[in-house]
């Protein structure tokens, strides 16, 4: 008998199965995924379970019985090969054909690979899913040096726990300054020293040409210098995975195009997270976010809309980063604004940094500073006083009107 079936088993995915049931829904939810895991938490994968601080079970999102219990159809080490959208069924490579009611994919992203001389060589390393984190743990616990390609968040995040581990660390970054695309020179400059002072060694406006070993990765030659390496972890972005849509004939640009209730362009197909490209209403443009905030909600949107709900996605953006003992809480684009605002001392790391547009709160980066990044979130599109902001002195709440 034809269900719902789900293709991808993240957090999007498992949010969607519950959120069925939590909906009331009785009918079979099959859940396909290609990992040998139920769904788990991809954040902490860079942070605390590659430290070790976190056991697998801690990053689980619900423990296995809880799919047995609610009588969902976990599938795992397998793969959807295809969707039959005229008959509505799905293949699998283990020889099954499935049908369904609705369809929701949830594939997800995957690491965008660096092909240069070397490259497939032992000891070179991407970080997406939990085996991975793995298998760069066992390379860890030998190695002495690492070399980091990208100064983006999960290449941050990783020389954090890997110099706080003993490792002597390198990162390599194209762009002029680290977090270029994500934010201003001043947040940059300010991860720029933390990491420095910490001991890594950053090097900017540096692409690597080769990967040199003989067995495995002993080094990365970037321009006129080499770098010694015992392991190389890559970190140039993601790519959302579409091909399976696409070879469906789904609407696609930039990841599977979505409404605001998360159909695709077949009324019966659904999508959510990292793979979909979605309207956002307060932005006031189509974007896709790599986020658990937009998978969790757009898999709880998805659940009620494939139910026969009428539920609208439309969040403001945000998002977290763990680099040794700070936290970073970001809200909105800081490219959307056109003016910054400091409140609070970087020196003491501890600040927000608010941006305006034509005078209203457009993002905010808070350093350590939960309070101040709650209250923006709510102080998200409103006009303020950029003195009041600045102010430590005057109470953010108050600002709100």
């Amino acid at each position: 008998m034809s269900g719902i079936i789900i293709i991808g088993a993240g957090q999007a995915a498992g949010q969607a199965a519950a959120s069925l049931r939590q909906e009331g829904y009785e009918g079979t939810i099959t859940l396909i995924g290609d990992e040998s895991f139920a769904p788990y938490q991809r954040p902490p994968l860079s942070k605390q379970y590659l430290s070790g601080e976190l056991s697998i079970d801690r990053v689980y999102i619900r423990p296995t019985k809880f799919y047995e219990d609610r009588n969902i159809d976990l599938q795992l080490e397998a793969r959807v090969t295809s969707i039959d959208r005229q008959n509505k069924t799905i293949s699998t490579d283990n020889g099954q054909t499935l049908a369904y009611q609705k369809l929701l994919i949830c594939t997800g992203s995957r690491p965008r690979e660096l092909n240069i001389p070397g490259s497939d060589l032992p000891g070179i390393h991407y970080l997406r899913r939990l085996d991975d984190v793995d298998r760069i743990r066992d390379d860890m616990a030998s190695a002495n040096s690492i070399c980091i390609i990208g100064g983006g968040y999960i290449g941050l995040e990783v020389a954090a726990v890997a110099v706080t581990a003993g490792l002597s660390v390198n990162i390599l970054e194209m762009e002029s300054r680290i977090l270029q695309r994500v934010t201003n020179e001043q947040m940059s400059a300010f991860y720029h020293r933390l990491h420095t002072d910490r001991g890594v060694n950053i090097h900017t406006s540096t692409a690597c040409t080769v990967f040199k070993g003989d067995a495995r990765v002993n080094a990365v030659l970037c321009q006129d210098q080499s770098i010694a390496a015992d392991m190389v972890i890559v970190g140039i972005g993601i790519l959302p995975n579409i091909e399976l849509a696409q070879q469906a004939g789904l609407e696609c640009d930039n990841g599977i195009l979505v409404d605001d209730h998360c159909r695709t362009s077949d009324p019966d197909i659904f999508s959510a997270g990292d793979c979909t490209n979605h309207p956002n209403p307060i932005l006031g443009r189509r974007l896709r976010l790599e986020s658990v905030p937009n998978a969790m909600e757009q898999a709880r949107t998805s659940a009620a809309n494939m139910l026969g709900g009428d539920k609208t996605y439309a969040a403001v953006p945000w998002f977290w980063s763990d680099q040794y003992e700070l936290k970073l809480q970001m809200v909105g684009f800081s490219s959307d604004g056109d003016t910054a605002v400091l409140r609070g001392d970087p020196e003491a790391l501890q600040f927000a940094t608010f941006y305006l547009k034509d005078g209203k709160v457009v993002a905010v980066d808070a350093v350590n500073s939960p309070k101040e990044f709650m209250v923006a979130k709510r102080l998200y599109g409103m006009q303020v006083n950029a003195d009041s902001l600045a102010d430590s002195a005057i109470d953010l709440k108050s600002l709100i009107s």
